[in-house]
């Protein structure tokens, strides 16, 4: 009963879990890296077709991306996820393979210029049809028997539509212990979605922190503060340019947009046209209006209930070909223009972006996370300058952050989450987060007094013993200036993690052996606080 870890270890992106249960092999989602890659991940120990299911938090890419490449070598085993996942997820995967076949197309041609061989991407659209062929969607809050000795509960817990904590009871023998996996946490209050529910009991936990080390800005009434947005760029004569996410923050955007509309929290403009510029973010719309109302909250059932569709506004304006979206360029009426991706780094908003931020009088504002190395980091960080298309484009642009709309828990929200379990888990395991945030919730739950380590690629916990049988320090991909003492330094602190979980395995020992090993380390501590 071993549990192994691959993706998203002190990185926010690459979700990938590896559980061994009696034998057979299970993963606990497969997502691709996005942004800079810090660490290198360690291979999949197993052949793809020796995986006998892969349990899927939400359909994310940094999630779910990968499902097609596993397809690809050749898995062929059942992937467990809610309804709307499922359905999300066939379509995001979809997208993804495109992207993944132009690329390579591309850069196939740039190669045979070159004289060299061709590239193959990394999957292709049949790969992405073969995993949604393998959908098995289970409800929310239904038990589910996998396998002998495997039992799975889908919890929501916000985020993204469908998105669920995965709980897993696993049996080998006499041996029962379960785990939870956090998935990705949902902010509180957010449009549309419920907040994230909480789990009573478990034996150990894997939580995500992509936030572990900070707070949300100042707590403000999101609805109020976009409507601020637009009246001020209407004003002088703008557009608002929003990079936003296809799936989940587009819709919630669309929310917002109607409420404006409806109580005319824009003055002076009205009939203002909303211009919705991606062909994934339509598609992944149509899914959402076709999910239960179980789904959603009780504000927007309500609107769902009185006839009303709650993400569809007037004046909006879908835009399907690359020739209308050229066309929304030299439209110079004040308008939002809501195009993927959310990061800036692919898509039609790119050239939104080539057009639209050197002019003063427009906004660009961003409602979503911007992992770092990626084009909105950059401009959100204050780049004065960026590059797009070959051309150096000046940011005169006013750049803002909409409040508020984090999909993700900050600090606080995930430590209330961790706290819904009845009992402390008996080891909780930080991942998901870069360094800073997931060594900084590691050591705000360790100083809550719960056992927490936050585990490189690499690292095996056996379940059954409850002890760390592997405890790699990270393998940075490029290390530089003081990388040496930056290893050393890691490698000092992986041992005193493991030490902590030594201790931890010590709970039924005689307390004779107890007290040796307490003024062992009691002696350590003091030699080395000097």
């Amino acid at each position: 009963m071993n549990l192994t870890f691959i993706g998203a270890a002190h990185e926010v992106t690459g979700s990938c879990t590896l559980l061994e249960v009696g034998g057979a092999y299970y993963l606990v989602d497969c997502g691709m890296e996005q942004g800079i890659n810090v660490y290198e991940n360690v291979p999949l120990p197993v052949a793809a077709n020796l995986i006998t299911a892969v349990f899927l938090t939400h359909a994310h890419i940094d999630h779910s991306g990968l499902l097609p490449k596993l397809c690809r070598d050749g898995f062929r085993g059942a992937i467990y996820a809610t309804p709307a996942t499922c359905s999300l997820a066939d379509v995001m995967l979809r997208d993804s393979a495109n992207i993944q076949q132009s690329e390579a197309e591309w850069k196939t041609r740039k190669a045979e210029r070159a004289g060299d061989a061709p590239v193959e991407p990394l999957y292709t659209v049949e790969d992405a049809q073969t995993a949604a062929s393998l959908f098995h969607p289970c409800s929310y809050g239904a038990v589910s028997q996998i396998a002998d000795g495997v039992r799975v509960r889908f919890t929501n817990v916000g985020h993204l539509l469908g998105a669920a904590c995965i709980e897993l009871w696993l049996s080998e023998g006499q041996t029962e212990k379960k785990i939870v996996f956090s998935g990705d946490v949902g902010n509180t209050g957010l449009p549309l979605l419920q907040d994230p529910q909480t789990v009573e009991q478990t034996d150990y936990l894997v939580v995500e922190s992509t936030y572990g080390n900070r707070l949300h800005d100042r707590p403000k009434d999101v609805l109020p503060e976009l409507a601020e947005v637009l009246q001020r760029t209407f004003d002088r004569g703008g557009s608002v340019i929003i990079p936003s996410f296809a799936v989940g923050r587009t819709q919630e955007l669309l929310f917002l947009l109607r409420e404006i509309k409806q109580k005319h929290l824009v003055s002076g403009h009205d009939g203002f046209p909303v211009f919705l510029d991606s062909p994934l973010a339509e598609e992944a719309t149509s899914v959402f209006l076709q999910c239960g109302l179980d789904c959603f909250n009780e504000e927007t059932r309500k609107v769902f209930q009185s006839g009303t569709n709650p993400i569809w506004c007037p004046d909006l304006t879908l835009i399907f070909t690359s020739e209308e979206s050229k066309a929304l360029n030299a439209d110079a009426r004040p308008k939002v223009i809501l195009s993927a991706s959310g990061m800036c780094d692919a898509g039609r908003i790119r050239h939104h972006l080539k057009h639209n931020l050197w002019k003063a009088e427009n906004t660009v504002l961003f409602a979503g996370y911007q992992a770092s190395g990626t084009l909105g980091r950059s401009i959100l960080d204050g780049a004065k300058e960026v590059r797009l298309f070959g051309e150096d484009i000046a940011v005169n642009a006013e750049i803002s952050i909409l409040h508020g709309t984090s999909g993700h828990a900050d600090r606080q929200g995930l430590l209330n989450w961790v706290h819904g379990f009845a009992e402390k888990p008996r080891v909780v395991f930080v991942n998901h987060g870069d360094d800073g945030g997931c060594e900084a919730f590691e050591a705000l739950l360790q100083s809550e007094g719960y056992t927490a380590i936050a585990p490189f690629s690499g690292a095996q916990f056996d379940l059954a013993a409850g002890l760390l049988t592997e405890f790699p320090e990270g393998k940075k991909i490029e290390l530089k200036g003081s990388a040496r003492k930056r290893s050393i330094f890691n490698a000092l602190i992986a041992a005193a993690q493991k030490l902590v979980m030594v201790a931890n395995a010590c709970r039924e020992r005689p307390n004779k052996e107890l007290a040796k090993f307490t003024s062992q380390i009691e002696a350590l501590i003091e030699r080395w606080s000097k």
